[in-house]
């Protein structure tokens, strides 16, 4: 595959630890493992590739247990990125107690379009994408059902805020104003950038 297809919000964008169970002994059903156990265990494996750990989620399927970890970065990730993160965390987890004895399997994927922008850096990653978001009261409550809609186009992002577009009119909202952003399906939208180039390489 192609080391630059980017943005990892492919749901076939995932791997598993060297293409293998990662501990294929047999085992008695337990406890799932602790899951901010995991999450300090693996950040600093993430980060040390210029990624951050966005989460982890542990299943059980049968006897073997499914640990889904989401990673991502400025630019997204790659699947050779997403490859190179899978053989990093499998060599982690092999090497400490965090798994336990139980068979598991472990999936490396990226975020998907439908992943809620909750940090500043979601929020900078969906830069020049159409989003919607709840706003929220004082105490940082949604409005309810009829509640207020923050709505437009990213256009600048900062660590207290983020500035939307809608219509030709700018509105900056701080992160602790709105809810969990969406980004929204846009069907025949371009990048400008894009058009650009084309125009370029016809000159």
């Amino acid at each position: 595959m192609q080391g630059g297809s980017r943005r990892g919000s492919h749901p076939q964008a995932k791997g598993k630890a060297n293409g293998r169970d990662a501990r294929p002994r047999a085992a008695q059903a337990g406890p799932l493992p602790d899951s901010d156990r995991l999450m300090r265990a693996l950040e600093p494996v993430v980060h040390a590739m210029d990624m951050d750990l966005e989460s982890i989620r542990v299943t059980s399927a049968g006897r073997r247990r499914v640990l889904r970890v989401v990673v991502d970065a400025d630019g997204g990730v790659s699947l050779d990125e997403i490859a190179l993160a899978s053989r990093e965390l499998s060599a982690r987890l092999d090497s400490g107690p965090e798994m336990g004895e139980q068979p598991y399997t472990l999936e490396v994927s990226s975020p998907g379009i439908d992943r809620p922008l909750t940090q500043p850096r979601h929020w900078r990653r969906a830069a020049g994408r159409l989003v919607i978001a709840p706003l929220t009261d004082a105490a940082g409550n949604q409005n309810g059902n009829g509640a207020a809609l923050a709505e437009g186009r990213i256009v600048g992002t900062g660590e207290q805020g983020v500035i939307l577009e809608r219509d030709g009119v700018t509105q900056e909202y701080k992160y602790a104003e709105l809810g969990p952003g969406r980004v929204q399906v846009e069907f025949g939208h371009f990048d400008d950038s894009a058009d650009d180039n084309d125009q370029d390489e016809e000159d």
